[in-house]
């Protein structure tokens, strides 16, 4: 844990819900706050588990976990924890809190009860955007336009090394956020998305490509264009990703 959050600062990125020392977790209160074009946004995340593995005494505050229980069955939810964290966030009084979230079953479809569950409580405190990873598919997306609230239950795998039907596609989340100048008020009012590829074709190196580009290069003829087969894949992912986000 020490060595990947040091990686991390080493790479020039800020590491998010997870500490080095049982001190840097103090100090840090489990959240980051960023100023951009004038928002305020809190980032939280919270994982739920390390492939079975606990922290050892005194460093239980390392990182931030969804599940009381989550080094063995990930059934009872971390309500305590979790609310701890947002209670703190909310003393920053952000413009917009986003959670980013390591949960759900592998290669698997199902939105569990549990999920649902944090999703709710975590709205409840006030979080604007759930944006999940783990199960390695695109999940369904959400946005109640009312009270400007999102959920993305999972993006897919940015690169993947395609051993599994389904994992070689997913998007990068584009989401619109609109403050009123005059009340402060600030909330998500849409979303957008980029389908993009893993592209593995024998000779060539392994390419994350924007779906629809790659599509249209191939179609008008393109020197560096992709291969028929490849070309195939994209067009069946590219149906399946709209399903998924709809929750289909």
């Amino acid at each position: 844990l020490a060595a990947t959050v040091n990686g991390v600062r080493s790479a020039g990125l800020t590491p998010l819900g997870a500490y080095a020392t049982a001190d840097e977790a103090k100090a840090g209160k489990g959240y980051t706050i960023w100023e951009t074009e004038g928002i305020k946004i809190a980032f939280v995340a919270f994982t739920k588990g390390m492939d079975g593995m606990a922290l050892p005494a005194g460093s239980e505050s390392c990182v931030n976990v969804l599940y009381s229980d989550y080094a063995s069955t990930y059934q009872t939810v971390d309500e305590e924890g979790i609310t701890k964290v947002l209670d703190r966030v909310k003393k920053e009084k952000p413009d917009l809190v986003v959670a980013l979230l390591h949960w759900g079953s592998e290669y698997n479809d199902t939105i569990s009860a549990t999920q649902q569950e944090i999703c709710e409580l975590m709205q409840g405190q006030g979080v604007d955007a759930i944006i999940g990873s783990h199960s390695h598919f695109v999940q369904k997306m959400e946005l109640n336009k009312e009270t400007g609230q999102f959920v993305a239950y999972s993006l897919g795998d940015f690169i993947s090394e395609g051993q599994r039907s389904g994992t070689e596609y997913s998007v990068i989340l584009d989401l619109e956020i609109t403050k009123n100048l005059q009340t402060g008020d600030t909330k998500i009012t849409d979303y957008t998305y980029t389908p993009i590829f893993s592209a593995h074709e024998e000779g060539r190196p392994l390419r994350v490509v924007r779906l629809e580009t790659a599509m249209e290069a191939y179609e008008d003829g393109y020197i560096d264009r992709i291969s028929q087969e490849s070309f195939d894949a994209m067009a069946y992912a590219l149906k399946r990703i709209e399903a998924r986000v709809l929750g289909d």
